[in-house]
């Protein structure tokens, strides 16, 4: 499988509901053609001092923004049925889950796949399976971490230097 959409949120709180940014890249054929980034007002809309230290946001850059369901109203085209990529899918497919249980959004059934149980598996050895090292060990550098596009933009290139989502064993 070549194609695949890598997707990551950050939240503005514990609730996986509330998430306050998304970015999604795109792959076809094993590159990356497309992205998409956006910010959202949580829900619910307050964010905890450990989420801010994380990703930098408060209400200054969302309290303007549109809520989920017009967000997901932009990217649910854009990775139309393609199986989704995260790294540490628990965290972005929960958060998924959440939000779109919260706006009473039918669940369209997506297939997730994950480059942190991927790269465990592949590339044993690492100080740390952390975001960061393992695009570094995949020869990507992430400049902007925390930041859901270029989170996304890095998992994305994990999975294709992996080629995980083309090898037999690679789990849902």
């Amino acid at each position: 499988m070549k194609d695949f959409a890598a997707i990551d949120f950050e939240t503005a709180n514990e609730c996986r509901s509330s998430v306050c940014s998304v970015g999604v890249v795109v792959v076809r054929d094993g590159a990356m053609t497309d992205s998409f980034y956006s910010l959202i007002r949580p829900e619910p809309n307050y964010y905890r001092w450990f989420c801010h230290d994380v990703h930098g946001l408060g209400h200054e850059d969302t309290d303007d923004a549109d809520l989920f369901p017009k967000v997901w109203a932009k990217v649910a085209p854009l990775i139309d049925a393609l199986p989704l990529v995260a790294h540490n899918k628990q965290f972005d497919e929960g958060c998924l889950r959440g939000v779109m249980e919260l706006y009473q959004i039918d669940w369209p059934n997506y297939q997730f796949y994950c480059t942190l149980e991927a790269s465990r598996r592949m590339l044993q050895g690492l100080e740390n399976y952390q975001l960061h090292t393992v695009a570094a060990a995949c020869g990507y550098n992430l400049d902007n971490h925390h930041h859901a596009l270029a989170d996304a933009e890095a998992c994305a290139a994990i999975a294709i230097a992996l080629k995980m989502l083309d090898s037999a064993d690679s789990t849902p």
